[in-house]
């Protein structure tokens, strides 16, 4: 009689797992984020960085989550990093639209962004994970970091115009870095024009 090894609880298969279910949320806070930056309300901008912050941290928890409870699905893989490019995307055209960032900052950094998710993309349908690259994961952290500083209010911390300058050059660096990383790997790992598979 033989067995079927790749059976799963149903929980593990099912696409509204405990991880899916937090990374959807992190997307529905992004326009309560974006509401919050935009209008003119007591408080609205520190309210929006406190948003911000829990739909951003909260990726490790949806990831962790998924691993220890072997929840990984393939819904989890498209909408995990999804869910981060769609935050950082709202956060850097709520910032063009406030005058605090140059638009064609946004433009090169949203680019890459959806560039890399459509590699992923690929990835999956070939069956090949492309995971975050330690370039990858500093250019997330360095991304949320500047974004923070550029939204919190200047007449409550005097120094924030003195580090923007330098955090917006080193998020877009980290950015292009870090995109040009990915598609060196994916030549070597997925079946694209070119590749070396």
């Amino acid at each position: 009689m033989s067995v079927d090894t790749d059976k799963r609880p149903p929980t593990s298969r099912s696409p509204l797992n405990a991880a899916n279910t937090i990374t959807i949320a992190r997307i529905m806070l992004i326009p309560v984020f974006v509401v919050l930056l935009v209008s003119d309300i007591p408080y609205g901008a520190f309210l929006a960085i406190a948003v911000f912050g829990i739909a951003a941290f909260t990726d490790k928890l949806d990831g962790y989550i998924a691993r220890s409870r072997d929840q990984v699905t393939t819904l989890g893989q498209f909408l995990d990093p999804l869910a981060d490019k769609l935050l950082i995307s709202a956060a850097l055209i709520a910032l063009v639209g406030l005058g605090k960032l140059p638009a064609w900052v946004a433009m090169v950094i949203i680019a890459r962004e959806f560039a890399v998710s459509a590699l992923r993309v690929v990835g999956i349908d070939q069956g090949v994970s492309i995971p975050a690259s330690p370039l990858g994961k500093a250019k997330t952290t360095s991304q949320i970091v500047c974004i923070i500083i550029l939204m919190w209010p200047h007449g409550h911390l005097s120094w924030a115009s003195w580090v923007e300058v330098p955090a917006v050059v080193v998020m877009v660096a980290l950015t292009l870095i870090s995109g040009v990383q990915y598609f060196i790997r994916a030549r070597d790992n997925l079946h694209l024009p070119g590749g070396n598979r």
